[in-house]
């Protein structure tokens, strides 16, 4: 069996470590965000992925805090928000969240998404590398980026440490895009694992859209599982950084409890489908 447990981490090109499993706060309600950030800690996640555009980094930092972890032992992502790039509003954003939720630096920073045109992108680029090295943020990375997308960032990181000197275009860490057996992404994920470029997947049950599917309820009877551990534990075997998001304390524990059983081969299989069916938005493929 793979080795994976809960405590299992990935090292990034930043150097630092990213948990392997992360507990999404997409769409969760401020005003509940800090006790189901607790209890998803309670259970054993170290790991939040939050964003300004969620409007609860606040209330998800205090549920994460408050467990007293040790704050080293806790990872915490947020993100600049889609249609708010450029040098200042970034710059911005990372103050604010530092103000805002009270941590002395950020684990992960990344842009939300490639909207707002290349110079809007390498800008923002610019003021995250310049927070990574006044220690504000640990480790930065992007969302929703496509290979196009990549490709122009890594062109200016090789730009700009050949003009100004080795690591001043920054490290690329992260690409967290929507990832599952219906949108496994082939060329981002070759890109991506070519340079080390960890791959965090969101929508990784497919928003719930797919309990019931044929191909995924034979295997939850086979393994003893439900359908959403199964497709968790796919992602964690394809090498992903899964961030399973639930409000339902049960759920968030079961979304856990994926450590247990390893898919076969022939299962793995079994789940390249070869579609491109996204179930959130798809910014991967803009091309402004």
């Amino acid at each position: 069996m793979t080795k994976f447990d809960i405590n299992t981490k990935y090292r990034m090109n930043s150097g630092y470590e990213i948990p392997v499993l992360g507990y999404g706060v997409y769409q969760t309600p401020a005003d509940i965000a800090e006790e189901v950030v607790a209890h998803g800690i309670k259970v054993g996640y170290r790991h939040i992925d939050s964003a300004v555009g969620y409007r609860n980094e606040e209330t998800s930092v205090a549920g994460m805090l408050k467990s007293g972890i040790p704050r080293d032992q806790l990872f915490f992502t947020t993100k600049i928000p889609p249609g708010q790039l450029g040098y200042d509003n970034a710059r911005k954003h990372v103050n604010d969240t530092l103000q805002k939720t009270g941590l002395d630096y950020v684990d992960l920073y990344l842009i939300h998404a490639p909207y707002g045109g290349r110079k809007g992108r390498l800008d923002a680029w610019k003021a995250l590398v310049e927070a990574v090295e006044a220690g504000k943020v640990r480790s930065i990375g992007v969302s929703n980026y496509g290979v196009h997308h990549l490709e122009e960032l890594e062109e200016y990181i090789k730009e700009t440490d050949k003009n100004e000197g080795k690591g001043k275009g920054g490290v690329l860490s992260v690409n967290q895009v929507e990832l599952h057996p219906w949108l496994a992404r082939k060329d981002i994920v070759d890109w991506c694992k070519a340079r080390g470029v960890i791959l965090e997947a969101y929508s990784p049950i497919v928003r719930a859209t797919r309990a019931n599917d044929p191909l995924l309820v034979p295997l939850a009877k086979k393994y003893n599982k439900t359908t959403s551990q199964i497709l968790l534990r796919w992602s964690l075997q394809m090498g992903f950084v899964p961030l399973p998001k639930s409000v339902t304390k049960s759920r968030i524990e079961e979304n856990a409890d994926i450590y247990d059983f390893e898919l076969s081969e022939e299962d793995m299989k079994s789940l390249d489908t070869g579609v491109y069916e996204p179930c959130a938005w798809d910014p991967t493929t803009s091309r402004d």
